[in-house]
């Protein structure tokens, strides 16, 4: 496609999001909304529309070629990314679930369930591929240093006795004799068949013509009916056509075309810094001088004009105010000095407040957010990101909408922009040395004329103002302030804690979309979400905030996730994806492999330390805990007591309330038995916890598909794979697997030319597995009604959400009794 498609793709994406934006800030605050049915289905709507806006800019930031476009694109994509999770949050506050359904919605706005899919944006990996590649290498270099360094073991001649001798010789020499019996055998049938033909007579020849016909008009007719069935099933919408299986040339081109505009864009963006950086010198040479020169004559005049007005020279604005912006805004000087007075004068009563008066305040407070939640009902929550929506949608309408490029056809920067932009950067900079120089020509003034008058000179004219809060936080020490970035690297890798991550996408956890799912919830019931449904959840809760920063430090903050699920369900997979998405850097804390390492209390805060420090220095960062549910045991089982795998319970913890939201570090943790651990102590250290399932039929049927053709395996009529998804079931994704390599040998997918692959192959090997069966799935279905969010969840749906608040403070005011 050309760049002015994706030009009208963005215009339409900016279209669709001013209407939002009118939704969402209208004149009038909307009414509150009592039924919380109606409200979620605003919220579903409003979260189905935001996706749709996000793949767009998604899709248009990806191949858009101009430099400044693509900054702008860019900052509305991290917004309305933002907009995206906090709708999800509201979502799950709303309906006290982590998995929704929205079959109507999609219905009403005439969409597919792969219009809902969360787009992992491919700036997180194409713009942070050097940085990352660099990183595998280290890791890797440190790994080679640490195989040479380790003194190899000995080889040791096994000792065998006579009779072990003897039987390994014995199977070995009748081995040969089969070999060679076979190929005697060999020899004996051809002899036989070169005997048994007889020179062909006339009769002969005629019956031998007749049977090959009879042989090729069946085979041609087979041939016929099979083809008729095919094109039959292709008509019907029962087969895909093959020729939209393969790559067509048209997408082969298509392709090709995208990977020149990616150069393309390269060679803009190269262009465009160094027309920056030309621009900032040639301001700085011709504008400089003038600028500074206005600047000094604005800030006299505002000298005399403040001397004029009040009979004394003003104070000079501080560097934590904006120094002389503040005079260069368009207020007399009266009026700032009376800001200056007012601001005096609130400093002043902040600090003779006493402690009753905030008490008093802070219980006046609660009682009227009490009385205005019972009778507001339910409203949006404040969004940190809806104003700079606001502001990017007027820039996009003033400015970019109705710009003319007609002279610009291969989309170059705009110098003049480049202009307007750094010649603020200039200003800012020019201001601080003027500001220097100012302050210094203020104090002579003053000086000079309290000399003339025979007054007394200031010692101090302002303080510096102190911090607000009277106690200062205590810093973290740096245990490891002596070392570099390197040397702990190297520390963490040899004893096992920073581990490679492996290429795997979050495309690759496959799952169908959930069908069922809001039928189920209309008769009461509530359903097992998909794969598809977990994979997008992990892309809200895991991908998008540690891919950007801005999205991380205002979204809703997500510390620490929990995956909870069966053997084999793919907990370890997106664990790996999650950081080939985001290029983060996989941390392992897992019970087991901190075992014996670093050990007592001054060694644990060492090695805790040294993750934390390096997890912060190369963000983003993941930290995976492998079997958290050993670290909260509520009865440690004798042969883990010597492991001690609850060390980490107290510290860890701790550790992870200093995350911050400029610190992209996410704590993962997996699960497959979490009733052995203290529910109370799991919950408080994962804020976040997602329940895998077993995969439907569905799920089950796409796993089947694509993991025989992955393996190297065609799928033709004789493999009927609706059987093995029906046969299948209770098996995990790892179990399909499993059989799949067992199957498809080198040996086999070189046989399927002759003898195509049937179903009955798969499952001999999948009886030999045990299944997860119905109950295990249960047990954890239950166990995830006990955490907070399922508790909330069960008592929404017996009706008793609304009785609970009366309660607490019922208990709460005989407590104070």
């Amino acid at each position: 496609m050309s760049q002015r498609t994706y030009n009208q793709l963005w215009a339409d994406a900016q279209l669709e999001l001013s209407c939002l934006l009118e939704e969402e800030l209208p004149a009038e605050p909307p009414r509150p909304e009592k039924d919380r049915v109606v409200f979620f289905q605003r919220l579903a709507v409003l979260f189905v529309r935001y996706t749709q806006i996000f793949r767009q800019l998604e899709k248009a930031y990806d191949l858009v070629v101009h430099p400044q476009k693509r900054r702008f694109i860019h900052s509305a994509l991290e917004s309305v990314m933002g907009r995206v999770l906090e709708l999800k949050n509201e979502m799950v506050e709303k309906e006290f679930s982590e998995y929704h359904y929205m079959d109507d919605v999609l219905h009403d706005l005439k969409l597919i369930p792969a219009d809902l899919e969360i787009p992992i944006p491919r700036y997180f990996h194409s713009e942070r591929s050097k940085e990352v590649q660099q990183r595998k290498a280290m890791l890797t270099d440190i790994l080679k240093m640490a195989e040479v360094t380790e003194t190899p073991e000995p080889v040791m001649a096994k000792k065998m006795s006579q009779e072990e001798a003897v039987k390994i010789i014995q199977v070995a020499e009748r081995a040969r004799q089969g070999r060679e019996r076979a190929k005697f055998n060999m020899k004996n049938l051809n002899m036989n068949t070169m005997y048994r033909i007889k020179e062909p007579g006339a009769e002969s020849a005629e019956s031998a013509a007749v049977c090959i016909q009879k042989v090729w008009k069946s085979y041609v007719q087979r041939k016929r009916t099979k083809t008729a069935r095919e094109e039959e099933m292709i008509l019907l919408g029962m087969n895909m056509d093959p020729k939209y299986e393969e790559p067509r040339p048209v997408e082969m081109t298509a392709q090709a075309i995208a990977a020149s505009t990616r150069v393309k864009q390269m060679e803009h963006e190269e262009a465009y810094q160094k027309a920056t950086v030309d621009v900032m010198n040639q301001l700085r040479d011709v504008e400089g001088d003038d600028m500074s020169k206005s600047m000094k004559v604005q800030i006299q005049q505002w000298f005399t004009e403040c001397r004029n007005a009040t009979g004394t020279f003003p104070d000079y604005p501080d560097e934590e105010d904006g120094g002389s912006a503040l005079i260069f805004a368009e207020k007399t000087p009266q009026q700032l000095l009376e800001e200056f007075a007012a601001k005096e004068e609130e400093e002043a009563n902040a600090k003779a407040k006493g402690k009753e008066e905030k008490k008093e305040k802070g219980k006046s407070d609660k009682r009227k957010e009490d009385e205005e939640v019972e009778e507001a009902g339910l409203k949006m929550l404040p969004s940190a990101f809806l104003l700079d929506l606001e502001v990017e949608s007027k820039i996009y309408a003033d400015f970019w909408h109705n710009r003319s490029e007609y002279g610009n056809f291969n989309q170059m920067h705009d110098p003049e922009l480049i202009k307007e932009e750094k010649r603020k950067v200039i200003e800012a900079e020019i201001r601080v040395k003027v500001d220097e120089q100012m302050r210094h020509e203020l104090a002579e003034w003053k000086l000079s004329v309290d000399k003339d008058k025979g007054g007394k000179t200031k010692a101090n004219a302002k303080k510096k103002k102190g911090s607000k809060s009277g106690k200062k936080k205590k810093k973290e020490k740096d245990l490891t302030a002596d070392r570099t970035l390197q040397s702990l690297c190297r520390e963490l890798v040899e004893q096992g804690l920073l581990k490679q991550t492996r290429n795997v996408q979050l495309q690759d956890f496959l799952g169908d979309y959930s069908y069922l799912g809001t039928t189920l919830r209309q008769h009461d019931i509530e359903p097992m979400p998909s794969l598809s449904d977990v994979r997008q959840v992990i892309s809200l809760y895991a991908v998008l905030p540690l891919g950007s920063q801005v999205v991380h430090e205002k979204a809703p903050l997500i510390k620490s996730v929990l995956l909870v699920g069966p053997t084999g369900v793919g907990k370890k997979m997106l664990v790996h994806a999650v950081c080939h998405e985001t290029g983060a850097c996989l941390f392992d804390l897992s019970p087991l492999n901190t075992a014996g390492k670093y050990p007592g209390k001054s060694g644990l805060a060492m090695m805790l330390h040294m993750v934390f420090k390096v997890a912060r220095l190369m963000q983003p960062s993941v930290i995976w805990i492998e079997d958290a549910e050993k670290m909260f045991y509520r009865k440690i089982p004798k042969e883990e007591k010597e492991l001690d795998p609850k060390r980490l319970k107290k510290d860890l913890p701790k550790f992870l309330k200093l995350i911050k939201g400029e610190d992209r570090v996410l704590i993962i943790g997996t699960t497959r038995d979490p009733h052995s651990a203290e529910i109370k102590s799991l919950c408080k250290m994962f804020s976040k916890i997602l329940l895998i399932p077993r995969p439907d039929y569905g799920s089950r049927r796409i796993l089947w598909k694509q993991l025989i053709r992955k393996h190297g395996g065609e799928g033709t009529e004789a493999l009927d794979l609706s059987s093995l998804a029906k046969i299948s079931d209770g098996y995990t994704p790892g179990h399909i697997v499993q059989v799949i390599q067992s199957v498809l040998t080198k040996h086999r997918v070189f046989q399927q030319a002759k003898r195509p692959l049937t179903a009955a192959e798969f499952i001999a090997p999948l009886a030999q597995i045990d299944p997860v069966f119905q109950e295990e799935e249960e047990a954890l279905k239950s166990w995830y009604a006990k955490t907070p969010l399922g508790k909330k969840r069960s008592k929404a749906a017996s009706g008793k959400e609304e009785e609970e608040p009366a309660k607490d403070k019922n208990t709460k005011k005989k407590g104070k009794k």
